[in-house]
């Protein structure tokens, strides 16, 4: 794991995974994702002894929502939890396979909902694997009791489109632009329009992770990454990308290294590239 980050409980390393399952509170949780739907049956033929499976991309969405990937509202997502086994007080270990993009989403939207006690397996499904430790194939998942999720809205996790626009200019906070390089400065994209929201700067999320491990970089690069870009903890973060999902994955590195005020814009380019009311730099 990763050393040195001002808030190393935010990770769980897979030792520290296989020491507490099976513990009671805590609940490892499988965030895998496929467009074509098909991660439910990834899960089947092989997962965590124990974890239980949220398809977050249609559990924890708003289908009824235009824009794509917007959290679903308090009492679906606690339903959702509730019926997953995670409960008020208890601990929820999020993986993936996918540089932990998609756990990172999945946590945020439990912040968004005040629920802190959250880790991410570093290194996700492809660190545990590597480790030699059991897998389940328990075909339909794993069985929970259901617990008591009690939805806290924390508005402070969370930016609209409104409010970001009353930001452009604001010396108090870094509008921090994870896509790639090519999207930022208008060369690729498929929204509208291209480009970057005035002031943003660029921090790729794809560069939080390490390409073959999966696991995240070291503090000192994550750190050198953001300030190197212009970001400082004395000021407000609030990240965007496409819709919300690597922007969460930078939100969460932004927490480990110890900014305390970050947000997520979610409706990110998904809505600022398509309305043509909005100011555009390149």
């Amino acid at each position: 794991m990763p050393a040195s980050y001002a808030r190393p409980e935010l990770l769980a390393s897979p030792d520290w995974l296989a020491e507490h399952l099976g513990r009671p509170g805590i609940r490892a949780v499988d965030c895998r994702h496929r467009v074509d739907g098909s991660a439910r049956q990834l899960y089947a033929l092989g997962h965590i002894p124990g974890a239980v499976f949220v398809d977050w991309a249609h559990e924890l969405v708003d289908g009824d929502d235009p824009l794509p990937y917007q959290l679903v509202g308090p009492d679906a997502f606690a339903a959702v939890m509730s019926r997953a086994g995670i409960g008020d007080g208890m601990t929820a270990v999020l993986y993936d396979d996918a540089t932990s993009h998609y756990a990172a989403r999945v946590w945020w939207s439990l912040q968004a909902y005040g629920f802190e006690g959250v880790r991410i397996l570093d290194g996700g499904w492809t660190a545990w694997q590597a480790s030699g430790r059991p897998i389940s194939a328990s075909g339909s998942g794993s069985e929970v009791e259901p617990a008591t999720f009690t939805p806290r809205a924390n508005p402070a996790r969370l930016m609209s489109t409104g409010d970001v626009r009353a930001l452009l200019g604001s010396r108090a906070v870094d509008l921090i632009d994870v896509r790639g390089p090519a999207e930022f400065h208008g060369q690729g994209g498929n929204a509208l329009r291209l480009g970057h929201i005035p002031g943003a700067m660029n921090v790729p999320a794809a560069l939080l992770t390490e390409t073959g491990s999966q696991r995240f970089v070291s503090a000192e690069r994550a750190a050198a990454l953001f300030t190197d870009a212009g970001a400082s903890r004395s000021r407000r973060a609030v990240t965007y990308d496409g819709a919300g999902i690597a922007a969460a994955k930078a939100a969460f590195v932004l927490n480990l290294l110890g900014y305390t005020d970050v947000a997520v814009y979610d409706a990110g380019w998904a809505e600022w590239g398509s309305r043509m009311d909005l100011p555009v730099d390149r």
